[in-house]
Parts: C-alpha cells; sequence; structure tokens
C-alpha cells in the first residue's frame, strides 16, 4: 500500500514537471515579449552589443510625459528607491528592498559609470552591484548584467517605457535553467516593475495637471 502511495505521488509529480515544461514552453515566446510590438521587437536599442542571445522585451504604455517617468525610473536600486515590484518575494531571497511612492531629489543623479544594486550589501556583499554602462537623460539607462529602459515619447501627454533584457548564458544547462526558471520569474517580476513605475508616474503626473481632482 505504501508503495502505491508513493509511486502515485511520483506519477503526480512527474505529470507536474512535465505540465510545467509544456506551458513554459507553449508560452514562452509571449510572456517574452510581453507588451511589446513587432516594430519594437525590431528595432535596435542602445546597449545590444551586450546581448548574445534572443532578449526579453517588455514594455507598457505610460499615459505622462517622458520627463514626469523618468525620475522614477533614475532612483532605481535596493538602497535607493527599490524597483517597484514584489518586495515581498525580493525579500524571501533577503534583498532587503523598499519601494516608494515618491520622487526623492538625493536619488536623480546617474550617470555612466556609477552603479546600481540589487541586493543587501550586508547579505551579499557588492556582487549584486550592475554597472551603468550608458545613460541619456529623459531617453534610457543601459544597466550590464540586466539590459536597457527606454523611454519612449509617443505624443506630448504619452509615452512607452520598454525594457530589453540582455542575455549572455554560457551552457546548454544554464540555457535550461533560464528558460525554464529564470524566464518567468524574470517576468513576473519585470511586468510588476513596468506597471508600478507606470501607476506611480500617470497618478502624480495627474494630480499636478489643472482640472484633475
Amino acid at each position: 500500500m505504501k508503495d502505491c502511495k508513493f509511486l502515485n505521488k511520483g506519477m503526480l509529480a512527474v505529470a507536474a514537471l512535465l505540465g510545467y515544461v509544456g506551458v513554459v514552453t507553449i508560452f514562452h515566446r509571449k510572456y517574452t515579449n510581453w507588451g511589446a510590438t513587432d516594430a519594437e521587437l525590431e528595432q535596435p536599442l542602445p546597449g545590444d552589443a551586450l546581448m548574445d542571445h534572443p532578449a526579453s522585451n517588455h514594455a507598457v504604455t505610460i499615459q505622462a510625459p517622458v520627463e514626469a517617468v523618468w525620475p522614477w525610473l533614475v532612483q532605481i536600486g535596493q538602497d535607493r528607491a527599490g524597483f517597484y515590484s514584489y518586495s515581498f518575494l525580493e525579500n524571501l531571497v533577503k534583498a532587503d528592498i523598499h519601494n516608494a511612492d515618491s520622487i526623492v531629489p538625493e536619488w536623480q543623479h546617474l550617470k555612466a559609470g556609477d552603479t546600481i544594486r540589487l541586493g543587501s550589501k550586508k547579505i551579499y556583499g557588492d556582487k549584486t552591484l550592475l554597472p551603468v554602462a550608458e545613460l541619456e537623460e529623459n531617453h534610457f539607462i543601459v544597466l550590464k548584467g540586466w539590459g536597457t529602459f527606454v523611454l519612449q515619447a509617443i505624443n506630448k501627454g504619452t509615452m512607452r517605457f520598454i525594457i530589453r533584457t540582455h542575455g549572455r548564458v554560457e551552457g546548454s544547462l544554464s540555457r535550461l535553467l533560464h528558460f525554464l526558471l529564470f524566464d518567468p520569474i524574470h517576468f513576473v517580476m519585470e511586468r510588476k516593475m513596468l506597471l508600478g513605475i507606470k501607476r506611480r508616474a500617470e497618478r502624480a503626473y495627474h494630480k499636478r495637471q489643472p482640472g484633475q481632482p
């Protein structure tokens, strides 16, 4: 009887694993390119030279001008405004991230050569520091080890926020792990980041406009 129960549990585990692999395989292209248009997938972006295999492209439309969104983007960092994502998940790995709901003047200064910290210095030391490879104010940040964050104006009050993740994964096993684990997790966290910046920027911008409540 015990052997039968063990066998049944094993079969359920295998079925669950195969189901997960199937879902990831079917929807991989969809979630790795969530929100991005065909034109955005094809367009060259700063930092593309850092990419050696197909990257993820996530994007969202924000009802605010670029100048109203940039201050939220430029202050990202573990020891700054956080990443506007699921901090409770980030803190499960002791990243010690706290998302800001306001623009902080002292966090508005960032330039190429600076670094952005992803996790707690106390826990991880400087292993989570990523260098800013390129930066153009109100336009883009290229963060080596992550990707390119681009703000593109559509008109005076609307813009697109695009994140193109750079892929540099060595070895077939690492690529498989990225495909099965990293890519889905990255999508969940980065989508929340895009929506987190969108919500904050739109709320702050429209609150300042005449005629708005």
